[in-house]
């Protein structure tokens, strides 16, 4: 299919299309950057993705169509780097608890994880429309493996990290689960409810350290 001018991305989401066309090197075209996917975090909450355009992305942020199209090919990209900022900023946060407070045990970390899941949900423009990309594409973070599976993979490592746990298929399976039950039962909590439901929020918190529980019996913090 031609595509005539970059303004017909929007009416097509280029299943191979790339988050950035290019990296900025400066300051000022990084801070650029950041406003549009300020912008496009602000649209989503406001209008969803169906109405979502670079257009409108652009207006938000106060830069000229051609500031966009020189980052993005389309709003689908822009979405999927805003998907890769929350992830990395989700990450971070529970990372930075992890330091800074002391576990008893893994499923005290878990419920840290799912603390961080909820205040972004409620505080961080663009993420209760988002989550981690699943509205748009189940693959928006990697080609070859779900948005899931990738999330699941970044915090067994901090769990790895954390807790000195044997690394094994075991626990990649039921961390891949326990990161699908809870991101299921946490969307069920918002659904009806802008600040969640606290019943299905601690139901996701037991759902998931029985599941756990049953599954990993041997693990153990260290020094424990």
């Amino acid at each position: 299919m031609l595509v005539s001018s970059p303004q017909t991305d929007d009416e097509y989401d280029c299943a191979q299309s790339k988050p950035l066309r290019r990296q900025p090197t400066q300051r000022r075209s990084a801070r650029r950057v950041e406003r549009m996917l300020d912008a496009c975090a602000e649209l989503l909450d406001e209008i969803g993705y169906e109405a979502l355009s670079t257009t409108r992305i652009a207006d938000r942020a106060g830069v000229a169509i051609g500031s966009v199209y020189q980052f993005f090919p389309d709003k689908r990209a822009i979405t999927q780097e805003l998907t890769r900022r929350n992830v990395e900023q989700f990450v971070s946060r529970v990372g930075a608890r992890f330091l800074k407070e002391d576990y008893r045990g893994w499923w005290e970390a878990v419920d840290a994880i799912i603390d961080e899941y909820v205040d972004m949900h409620r505080s961080v423009p663009g993420f209760r429309s988002l989550h981690f990309g699943d509205v748009v594409d189940l693959n928006l973070l990697d080609s070859y493996s779900d948005n899931n599976t990738v999330i699941a993979g970044r915090l067994r490592g901090l769990l790895l990290k954390e807790f000195g746990l044997a690394d094994s298929q075991e626990l990649d399976v039921a961390v891949l689960v326990a990161v699908e039950a809870g991101d299921a039962v946490l969307k069920l909590a918002f659904r009806h409810n802008p600040d969640g439901s606290p019943e299905i929020i601690e139901a996701a918190k037991q759902l998931i350290r029985g599941f756990l529980s049953r599954q990993l019996r041997s693990w153990s913090p260290r020094g424990a």
